[in-house]
């Protein structure tokens, strides 16, 4: 019990320490963990750290993760995300856990597209956004079964206005297979509505608030050990609802919010989640 406050306490103390040193910043004007649209502008500069954490029946893990995006043009943006790990899981979900940083210890590099985009009116628009990622493991064995390289590929359609937000997107993440075993694939699902109250519909200095309701379907398909399928060809069937919220402030932001399941229709041998929490600082260029 006194190593596990003292590693709370040294999870937080890193947090504020990359806080209050202004080298780090964030993700986007979107949610936490469900897929968005919103890509920066031609030339921008986002820096991100986040805080995550994944509590299992049995586990807790506890990870920092740092992204670097830039905008190429204002459809097409780069990103590359980089975990610390400082507890990793023995038995570890298999999910992706958020549209821009993996819930894992999985270095990313990852493209985003704005293929469509429509304004219809003062603040309002439609768009849709694809993206396409490649990842290489900093762990050689996950949940028992050798870990390698993976892609992913997802697609996100939404609406904003200076309002109201909603999106929604599925993707689809594949590990390659590493001697003779391969982790089983991953596809998923997000919804994300989200509100900003007319208190904050301020210019700057006064800050911003939105609130997001967003969800996660997961379907995580069996792992692939000495050739073999682990189990049978079902699939586990997981699905993850939570509150998040975005305040932004100038050119800084800070995001956070928690999931917690509400079905775990699990195969043999799966691992149970209890929660996920995630606090990110953010910095625009």
């Amino acid at each position: 019990m006194i190593c596990r406050i003292f590693l709370n306490i040294r999870y937080v103390k890193l947090i504020l320490l990359l806080a209050i040193s202004g080298s780090v910043m964030a993700q986007g004007h979107g949610p936490l963990y469900g897929l968005q649209t919103p890509t920066l502008a031609k030339g921008g500069v986002d820096l991100n750290v986040a805080g995550m954490s994944l509590g299992t029946e049995t586990e807790t893990s506890y990870m920092l993760r740092y992204l670097f995006s830039y905008g190429i043009t204002e459809d097409l943006q780069v990103n590359l995300t980089t975990p610390t790990m400082i507890e990793r899981l023995g038995e570890t979900p298999r999910t992706r856990g958020n549209s821009n940083m993996p819930a894992n210890g999985d270095i990313e590099a990852s493209l985003w597209y704005r293929f469509f985009s429509n304004a219809f009116g003062v603040g309002k628009r439609f768009e849709s956004t694809a993206i396409v990622g490649v990842s290489a493991p900093t762990d050689n064995v996950r949940g028992q079964v050798n870990v390698g390289n993976a892609i992913h590929a997802a697609i996100s359609t939404g609406y904003a206005s200076r309002t109201w937000y909603a999106w929604i997107g599925g993707g689809y993440q594949y590990y390659f297979e590493r001697d003779d075993e391969r982790l089983g694939d991953l596809p998923y699902a997000s919804a994300v509505v989200g509100y900003r109250p007319n208190i904050f519909m301020g210019d700057y200095p006064k800050p911003d608030w939105r609130i997001f309701i967003e969800s996660l379907a997961e379907f995580p398909g069996g792992n692939k050990i000495d050739g073999q399928l682990d189990f049978s060809d079902t699939r586990s069937t997981k699905v993850l609802v939570g509150p998040s919220f975005l305040g932004l402030y100038g050119a800084w932001g800070i995001s956070f919010g928690a999931m917690v399941p509400v079905v775990q229709d699990l195969t043999p041998g799966s691992v149970k989640e209890r929660y996920r929490i995630a606090v990110n600082l953010s910095y625009w260029l």
